[in-house]
């Protein structure tokens, strides 16, 4: 007999700020943002979790921008990645990455490469950014079946283009069942290219990606995924070329060790989201992780509060701070209290609130060796805002279970 867990989708406290700040708040200062410069984009991708193309209606001015750069340097922060929609598609952006570089931060740069040129490759170089990552997720009909408009040419191009531009270029990709079976070819690719990394991550059922959940990962998949991560990993170490995990990659199953490329910083201490790390949106809204959604994650904007102050006192921070709240699996597992539930924003797009989260290689190998399996099955569409989420249920089933005939969706069959 299956077992079903459906869940509610988990409330936000809103973003007015608390009256004042904890020591804990004060104490944290995160080292590394990401920064959603507009959220314009010339790609209209089937994978994108804030469901980029138009602007926001009301992004920062140059001014703001500027003085955002100051507040994000005087927070602490010591590396910042810049992405947007599509970061070039913002005039003033060699103005920003000029500004932050002149306050010390190291600063890259996240392309999907359509119109990124040598001369645009160039005058990056110039302005101070110190690298570039081109999004490659697949071969070519798997690339262009997520991403259109012939971008995994226009990508190969830009990794070209930055290369030749003398700027140390990566590859980012996200990992479904599209292109799953493309992992060694793409680690070919990016050699033979002149990547120095590759940074792999899992989509996500949020934004576009949850409109097709027939794309997704079901979390079984890892049982073959991992062992073929770790592989490349290794390889990658040998050939001197960084092959990162995403935070939704982890965190403690058996091939753990042949993830770490050199440091003790490769270990995982749970999620990072609003202690180390910072989302910026274009129109100043400040989150604990640019990846997380809005309705539940935004801590206020830069436009009506100072960095620091949303920083220190926002709710929706603070709790990213407090000890997880664990439930379901994780709230049993052997390492809930080094991972504290993982990737925050995998579980809260995948199960409506985080603290347990079934993407995780230890927790599929503990199933399977009981028998058993869990997958997503979508029960309702999300509504069609940037980094929106649809709801799911958790579906615990026998290992060897028949493959549905539609993966993971129940929502055309719902009602209104």
């Amino acid at each position: 007999m299956k077992t079903v867990y459906r869940l509610p989708q988990f409330g936000s406290e809103g973003s007015a700020l608390s009256d004042g700040a904890r020591p804990i708040d004060r104490a944290q200062r995160p080292i590394y943002a990401v920064w959603e410069l507009t959220l314009a984009c010339d790609l209209s991708c089937k994978h994108c979790g804030s469901r980029a193309g138009k602007a926001r209606a009301n992004e920062l001015s140059t001014a703001g921008a500027l003085s955002l750069v100051e507040q994000i340097a005087d927070l602490g922060v010591k590396s910042i990645t810049l992405i947007g929609g599509e970061v070039y598609l913002r005039r003033d952006w060699l103005q920003i990455v000029a500004a932050l570089r002149a306050r010390g931060l190291a600063v890259t740069v996240t392309t999907g490469g359509r119109g990124f040129t040598r001369t645009l490759a160039e005058a990056a170089r110039e302005a101070g950014v110190q690298a570039v990552s081109v999004s490659l997720d697949g071969l070519g009909d798997s690339h262009n079946g997520l991403r259109g408009h012939a971008s995994f040419e226009r990508g190969l191009a830009a990794l070209w283009a930055v290369r030749d531009a003398g700027l140390p270029v990566a590859i980012n990709s996200q990992l479904n069942r599209r292109n799953q079976e493309e992992l060694e070819p793409l680690y070919e690719l990016l050699v033979q290219n002149g990547a120095y990394a590759w940074q792999i991550s899992l989509t996500v059922a949020m934004g576009r990606a949850a409109d097709h959940p027939e794309t997704l990962l079901q979390p079984y998949d890892l049982d073959g995924l991992f062992p073929r991560l770790a592989a490349i990993a290794q390889r990658g170490q040998k050939a001197g070329i960084r092959v990162s995990r995403g935070n939704n990659v982890g965190y403690f199953g058996p091939l753990e060790e042949q993830f770490h490329f050199d440091s003790a910083r490769d270990y995982s201490a749970g999620c990072p989201a609003g202690r180390l790390v910072l989302g910026i949106e274009a129109d100043g809204t400040i989150k604990g992780c640019p990846s997380l959604p809005t309705r539940t994650a935004a801590a206020g904007s830069v436009q009506q509060a100072s960095l620091q102050s949303i920083w220190e006192q926002a709710p929706a921070l603070q709790r990213l701070r407090d000890a997880p709240q664990l439930w379901g699996y994780c709230a049993r597992c052997y390492y809930a209290k080094e991972c504290g539930g993982g990737c925050t924003w995998t579980a809260e797009a995948s199960l409506g609130r985080p603290g347990n989260n079934p993407y995780c290689h230890h927790r599929v190998l503990s199933l399977k060796d009981e028998g058993k399996r869990e997958r997503l099955v979508q029960l309702e569409r999300a509504p069609g805002e940037p980094f929106d989420c649809a709801r799911f249920e958790l579906v615990e089933e026998a290992w060897d279970a028949p493959e549905p005939p539609v993966l993971a969706s129940r929502a055309n069959d719902l009602t209104s």
